[in-house]
């Protein structure tokens, strides 16, 4: 993707945003048209660009902080496994996301579900004009392909806009100037909004190549809309309890569909920019230091990310309760430690860290952490932080962020097997992310009780930072119990969703007064 998406990504963003317009309407500097654009598979390429470039939350003045800014407050802050740095507290609408006092109004997710929606227009304008095409501008098979990852891409927008939202919006169609009155439109019930994502999932399946080549390394793939197909499935079966065992059959048939992929035995290099789009890999964001055309590929998630200690703003921090988890089986790994997930994911006091060898940075942890007392023990995120003092000195980082990996997929195979009574198949399944990512000894335990009690250990350690937290307690029925143990006292059952935000039902006649 860093050749043939990235490289038109700053042009696609000054296509313009407006959804009930085309967003090739405007005389350009080539005098390109929507009437004129669609020629062949090339423009078509260019117009999925537009679409991908949504998920990194930028907009005509790109700049490298707004990805930080929404997607790691919006999506993450309400988890029990971080907490707020000090200078997040200067931000209202973050406190907000954190503490469950936002209002409708609140910036930031406001900023995802207009993103998305972006994205999601500029999917159905690509399927809508590519259907036009004529077998001479556009083969069949370049078709089939090009509105697989179409599809994939408003199926993924709609997913995530599902899992934040108890109800949205289904837009099902290109919407152009002379309809502006499709604008407005209801919410749907959510289980017609899940198949809708299911059936652009099978879509993308069934056209959608099992990988690309390097020079596309990042596109959706087959293996992808299997993945994010089974999360749907799986999350149905818990929000639908009377077909709980149809969703989780299909949920497993899914996840059987993802193949070609395989742990990563390095897990630290997964998120720190050295093994970029690995064997482990499934769908990931993609970020580069490549600046040609006035591109701009890169963030400054290390300094969002990062505690003061390590050149960072000091936004999100690991809380205790997470690292309790890390840390709650003991020293039993292969190598006589903790986890080895632990140290990979966040620097803190220990024999680990202050070994002399110079691992936070080429210091010991007790000479970077410390202040005139002495040192002090302040867990820091290590995952997603550059590996070394040279790439962390610099103002911005091109570190790809993993949407989704092959440990997901095994875990929830094996809730779904476990769920289905199959818990003599699902173990082996937690016992390889055990042992390839942590090191660890096979789980203990052999009841579905165990099973499921180890999964939710797993999802915990495995995927901080990853945004999978909320969904997953949600899903379990864990939100109010376990934010409670942890004395996040805002929360309130009426939050487990966000509020259609206020400029939706500003612009939506058919949301207005609701």
């Amino acid at each position: 993707m860093e050749k043939k998406i990235f490289c038109i990504f700053a042009l696609a963003l000054t296509m313009g945003l407006n959804s009930c317009d085309d967003y090739l309407t405007q005389a350009s500097p080539d005098e390109l048209t929507s009437q004129s654009f669609w020629r062949d598979a090339a423009d078509v390429e260019s117009a999925l660009a537009s679409a991908y470039s949504q998920m990194y939350l930028m907009d005509y003045t790109s700049d490298m902080w707004t990805f930080s800014e929404v997607n790691w407050p919006v999506l993450a802050y309400r988890g029990d496994d971080v907490i707020m740095g000090n200078d997040a507290m200067n931000y209202s609408d973050w406190v907000d996301l954190y503490n469950f006092t936002y209002t409708n109004g609140n910036s930031q997710f406001t900023n995802l579900w207009r993103h998305y929606y972006t994205g999601v227009s500029f999917c159905n304008q690509i399927l809508d004009k590519t259907e036009a095409m004529t077998e001479s501008q556009l083969s069949g098979s370049d078709k089939k392909r090009l509105q697989a990852e179409a599809h994939f891409l408003r199926g993924y927008y709609d997913m995530i806009l599902l899992l934040n939202w108890e109800r949205i919006i289904v837009r099902d169609h290109y919407i152009t100037s002379g309809e502006a009155a499709a604008l407005d439109k209801e919410v749907s019930p959510r289980p017609e909004a899940w198949d809708f994502i299911i059936k652009d999932f099978k879509e993308a399946a069934e056209g959608l190549p099992q990988e690309w080549d390097a020079d596309n390394a990042g596109r959706a793939t087959s293996g992808a809309a299997y993945a994010y197909m089974g999360w749907a499935y799986l999350t149905r079966a818990y929000e639908e309890p009377d077909k709980k065992s149809t969703y989780l059959q299909a949920a497993n048939d899914a996840f059987d569909g993802v193949k070609g992929y395989e742990l990563s035995p390095d897990f630290y290099a997964l998120f720190n920019g050295t093994h970029k789009n690995s064997k482990e890999s499934i769908f990931e964001l993609q970020f580069s230091f490549n600046d040609a055309n006035g591109a701009l590929y890169r963030t400054q998630a290390h300094r969002w990310i990062g505690c003061s200690e390590l050149m960072g703003w000091d936004e999100i921090l690991p809380s205790k309760s997470l690292m309790a988890e890390f840390m709650k089986e003991g020293k039993i790994s292969m190598k006589k430690d903790y986890d080895s997930r632990l140290y990979a994911t966040v620097f803190f006091q220990c024999d680990y860290f202050n070994d002399g060898t110079g691992k936070v940075y080429g210091q010991n942890y007790d000479d970077v952490f410390q202040n005139d007392d002495g040192p002090y023990n302040r867990p820091a995120f290590r995952k997603f932080m550059p590996a070394t003092f040279e790439e962390l000195s610099l103002s911005s980082t091109a570190i790809n962020i993993p949407l989704m990996r092959y440990a997901n997929v095994m875990l929830m195979k094996a809730e779904a097997l476990n769920g289905l009574g199959q818990t003599a198949q699902a173990i082996p399944l937690i016992n390889e992310v055990r042992r390839v990512h942590g090191d660890m000894p096979p789980m203990t335990g052999t009841s579905a009780t165990d099973v499921q009690k180890q999964i939710e250990h797993e999802r915990e350690i495995e995927f901080p930072l990853e945004n999978f937290r909320w969904y997953d307690l949600r899903r379990w029925g864990k939100t109010a119990q376990v934010l409670s143990t942890v004395g996040r006292s805002g929360y309130t059952e009426d939050k487990s969703f966000y509020p259609i935000p206020q400029t939706e039902l500003n612009s939506n006649g058919a949301l207005k007064n609701k």
